[in-house]
């Protein structure tokens, strides 16, 4: 096992670098290789009836950054402000995108196989609020910069596939490219305020990211 990547801590909070291929928590099937259950027992290591709360999470495959609060008020508080932190990933897509800049607007709705999708149908959907800038190209691909104005289940994914601008290796919503052997999205940065001051929390994307630009 991996040390734990951690990038803050304080007394009401941990933040922590996730790797890829590991879920932020248990899903309905057992699962003891979790980012939660590593940030568990390191608190536990400190203090034996020390806790952790999960504020938000990021998909198996997306790295980068999870905060957890280190208790049940702290927690509530993050998420109840939850709309007004900043956050940015960087993405690897395939293809030149339309625009150099874009901000990208849907409404997204689940199906029973909890497939996320793009309906016209707005009483049955949620507004995605998705915006990205292009930082680096080549024939092939594009690298992004990506803030999410909402904080809609699979969002990016989706709304990029939509575009037709998969994430690199993001099978589940079209991308037929899995170099990386990983999904191309990582959680870069987070920023907020709280009580007069400020947090910002950086985790630069991983390395092999530059190398399909490096290959083409």
């Amino acid at each position: 096992m991996k040390k734990l990547d951690i990038i803050y801590e304080d007394k009401e909070i941990l933040v922590v670098n996730k790797e890829a291929h590991k879920l932020t928590i248990a899903t309905e099937k057992r699962e003891n290789n979790t980012l939660y259950n590593e940030a568990s027992n390191y608190v536990k290591k400190q203090y034996p009836k020390n806790k952790i709360f999960i504020v938000h999470r990021l998909d198996r495959d997306t790295s980068g950054i999870v905060i957890f609060a280190k208790n049940q008020d702290k927690k509530l508080v993050l998420q109840n402000n939850w709309e007004n932190v900043k956050r940015e990933y960087i993405a690897i897509v395939e293809g030149k995108m339309p625009k150099h800049s874009d901000v990208l607007k849907d409404y997204l709705s689940e199906s029973k196989t909890l497939n996320v999708y793009i309906t016209k149908d707005k009483s049955k959907g949620k507004l995605a609020i998705t915006e990205y800038e292009v930082l680096k190209e080549s024939n092939k691909y594009s690298l992004l910069k990506i803030k999410i104005k909402t904080g809609r289940r699979n969002q990016i994914r989706v709304q990029l596939a939509n575009i037709g601008n998969p994430i690199v290796g993001d099978k589940k919503y079209g991308s037929k490219d899995n170099r990386l052997k990983r999904l191309a999205l990582h959680a870069n940065l987070v920023e907020y305020q709280e009580k007069g001051k400020s947090y910002h929390f950086e985790a630069k994307y991983p390395k092999e990211f530059m190398k399909i630009f490096n290959e083409n």
